[in-house]
Formats: C-alpha cells, sequence, structure tokens
C-alpha cells in the first residue's frame, strides 16, 4: 500500500469545505446543493458508475419535486416506467389498488412514480452534481476518519494503491445503510425487525401493469415494478435468519420464496434473470443522532427501518438538500461544530417525522397476514382511502392526515 500524502490532486493547501463520501442519491444531493451554495465541495465514491445496487428502483411522486430542483428530472422521465399507483395484495388473495392522485387536498407534484434501474438513475443524478460545481471522484474509497480533539477534520482516502489524508471543514456520510463514517463515528446501531431483502431484475413476467404491486404474507414480502423493454424489478424481503439458506444459493431462494404467492407462481412461470440477484440489509439501522462535530450523515447513513413504502430515495434526495443549508449556514458562521450542525436534525425531524411513523407502522404491520387482510378488505371497499394511504406513501399526503378520526374509522367499521 502506497504512503499517505498530505493532500489531494486539486486542493492547493490540502483542505476543502466539503467531504462528501458516498455518490448516491443522498450524497449526489448533498454535493449539488452545496456547491450551488458556494462551498468547495469535494465527492468521493468507491465504485465507478454505472453500477447495480440492490434496489426496488421506485422513486415516490414527491421525489420529482427534487429530481427538478436539481435539474435531472427531465432526464430521468425520458428513461423512467410510471407508476400510477400501488396494488397490494394480502395472503388470501384479495387485493387493493390505490392511485397517486390528489387526496384530501393534498395534490401529487406529479401524478405517478418512477421505476428506473439504480444504475442510470444513479449516473445521472451523481452528473448532475458535477454540473452543479461539486469534483466527483471515483473509485475512491474512504479508509478512515481524520479525528483532532474529537472534531472530524478530513480523512484518508484511497484509491488503488495510492493513499492520501484530505482535510476539510465537514464531512458528509452518504455511504448508505452501512456506513462505514456512522461506523467510525460510534453513532450506528441495529434495531428490529432484521430483514434481508434480494432483488433481481426478470423477464417473461406476464400480468404487469402500469402500478407497482406488494405481495405480503406472514414474515416476508414482495415487491414488483416495471422497468421498461420487458424487464421487471422484483424484490423479495425475508427474514434475516434466511441468511445461510440465501448465501447457499441466492438465485434458487429467490425463485422458490416467489413460489410461496399463488398468484405469482402462474405470473412469474416462465421468467429468466436478466441481472443477477443482488442481497442487501440487515435492515432497521438507525443512528444515536445524525451530527457529530465536524460530520453529518444522511440519507441511509442516517437511518433505515424497512423498504415497503420506498421511501429510501426521497429521503435521500431531500435529506441532502437539508444537509447542505445547514452546512452552508455554520460554516459561513464559523465551524461545523455539532451545535452549529443542530438544525439538520430538527429540519430533518419536521420533514421525515410522519414518514417514520408512517414506514414504521406499514412495515411491523405488512407481514402480519391478519392486519393486512383487514386493511385490505376495507380499503377496497373505500378507493377514497386506499388513494390516501398510497399518497403517504408517495410521500405527499401526510401522516397526520391518516389519522384524522375519519380515515381510521373507515379501516376499523
Amino acid at each position: 500500500m502506497g504512503a499517505i500524502t498530505s493532500d489531494s490532486p486539486r486542493a492547493a493547501d490540502g483542505r476543502r469545505d466539503l467531504l462528501v463520501v458516498g455518490g448516491g442519491p443522498a450524497g449526489a444531493s448533498t454535493a449539488a446543493w452545496a456547491a450551488r451554495l458556494g462551498l468547495d465541495v469535494l465527492l468521493v465514491e468507491r465504485a465507478r458508475f454505472p453500477r447495480e445496487k440492490a434496489c426496488a428502483e421506485y422513486l415516490s411522486p414527491e421525489a420529482a419535486r427534487d429530481l427538478d430542483a436539481l435539474g435531472v428530472l427531465e432526464e430521468v422521465e425520458a428513461e423512467a416506467e410510471r407508476l400510477t399507483g400501488m396494488r397490494i395484495v394480502a395472503d388470501d388473495g384479495s387485493d387493493v389498488l390505490g392511485r397517486f392522485r390528489t387526496s384530501n387536498g393534498f395534490a401529487p407534484y406529479r401524478p405517478y412514480g418512477l421505476a428506473l434501474p439504480r444504475s442510470r438513475l444513479d449516473t445521472i443524478v451523481l452528473a448532475g452534481a458535477a454540473r452543479a460545481g461539486a469534483e466527483v471522484r471515483q473509485g475512491v474509497a474512504l479508509e478512515r476518519l481524520v479525528v483532532e480533539d474529537d472534531f472530524v477534520v478530513g480523512a484518508v482516502l484511497r484509491e488503488g494503491d495510492r493513499r492520501w489524508m484530505q482535510r476539510c471543514r465537514a464531512v458528509v456520510g452518504a455511504d448508505g445503510v452501512h456506513s462505514l463514517v456512522a461506523r467510525r463515528l460510534g453513532l450506528s446501531r441495529h434495531g428490529a425487525p432484521r430483514r434481508l431483502a434480494l432483488v433481481a431484475h426478470l423477464t417473461g413476467a406476464t400480468g404487469m401493469r402500469d402500478y407497482g404491486e406488494m405481495f405480503v404474507r406472514r414474515g416476508r414480502y414482495v415487491g414488483l415494478a416495471p422497468l421498461g423493454r420487458g424487464l421487471i424489478n422484483v424484490a423479495a424481503v425475508v427474514p434475516a435468519a434466511d441468511a445461510r439458506g440465501i448465501a447457499r444459493d441466492s438465485a434458487g431462494f429467490l425463485f422458490a420464496e416467489l413460489q410461496g404467492y399463488p398468484e405469482l407462481r402462474s405470473r412469474l412461470a416462465g421468467c429468466r434473470i436478466a441481472r443477477e440477484v443482488l442481497v442487501a440489509g440487515p435492515f432497521a439501522r438507525t443512528t444515536r443522532r445524525s451530527v457529530a462535530d465536524g460530520a453529518l450523515l444522511v440519507g441511509d447513513a442516517a437511518d433505515f427501518f424497512d423498504p415497503f413504502t420506498g421511501e429510501g430515495i426521497f429521503a435521500a434526495l431531500r435529506g441532502g438538500r437539508l444537509a447542505a443549508e445547514t452546512l452552508a449556514q455554520a460554516l459561513a458562521s464559523g465551524e461545523a461544530t455539532r451545535a452549529a450542525l443542530r438544525p439538520y436534525r430538527t429540519a430533518r425531524r419536521r420533514a421525515f417525522l410522519g414518514k417514520w411513523a408512517f414506514e414504521r407502522l406499514v412495515g411491523l404491520a405488512a407481514t402480519r397476514p391478519a392486519l393486512m387482510r383487514r386493511y385490505v378488505h376495507r380499503a377496497a371497499r373505500r378507493p377514497r382511502y386506499a388513494d390516501l394511504w398510497v399518497g403517504a406513501a408517495g410521500d405527499y399526503v401526510p401522516f397526520r392526515t391518516l389519522c384524522a378520526p375519519r380515515a381510521l374509522a373507515a379501516l376499523i367499521l
């Protein structure tokens, strides 16, 4: 391994305003907004794009607002499939379809969600960060943080055999659910339920429509989304206890899992794998806090509970903007101390608290058959409320609306 040098190739004095670790939607959004706000930003990503990622590859209608603000929505929409709603199928075969449309006066930014492979989405958004003025370097990994007097002042980075210390005024951890930044800061912790996801692209499926689908049964569920060109994304979420069987034969495990859903046995009978099965998790990971002296966490690095409601990409994009705004204000008035970054925690809570409650409610109920059957049967008789719940999953209907007495009564009575 090569010797550590004192600065990056670009910065003459070795110090940048911001070092963003991770080039996915959270990191790219943070870098783009920070550069627009006048900060000198270096974003490093250990992979080289395009790269595949285990993800349901679904963007909620509200995510379009953030993509538009970043100047990349037109390019994303040109390649993405449009999903007009979400169908949920209970273990007894009953189903309900909710549409992305105005509900209780809350209108989606676009009346559809989007489905696009992460290999394309992430490449588009990262290119947008570069156009905004951030320096983007792929194939560069974080080795360790540099901490002086309990303050993060930079990081040791590695590119091939070369290592160097990059000094900066603040580090952003946007490096995913198993964030190295969060672990190095001692902020990462795991919760329950512990689940894994197997994700694949398949060809040959039948019965696909212009909406996503969720099939649920005890302890597990499967999501489907059309990607265009005859491809579908299939994501199966199972207990982490299944890890050994997955490790032996992930493709065999996935197809066996799909056999547990009667409707999918016929619809996916002739399917073939178009992209290798990818595995992600365990989920239900949180942090003790999202800020530290000289550092901040964004996206899945800050928290990730369960993928059922598909909140990840929206939260990454919106969280990146909140992070950049707080960092710009903190650095303009002094240092990125934990106290100066506290407004970010407040902003995240204001933006996501309702969704956090919603995703935990749905994520815990999704794999309990009696609860899901009850919801599906009642919502199917009241399409307005099905749309309301799908709107909450689409990030444009506030969670408090679902807690209104009339909305609750519709699912109980």
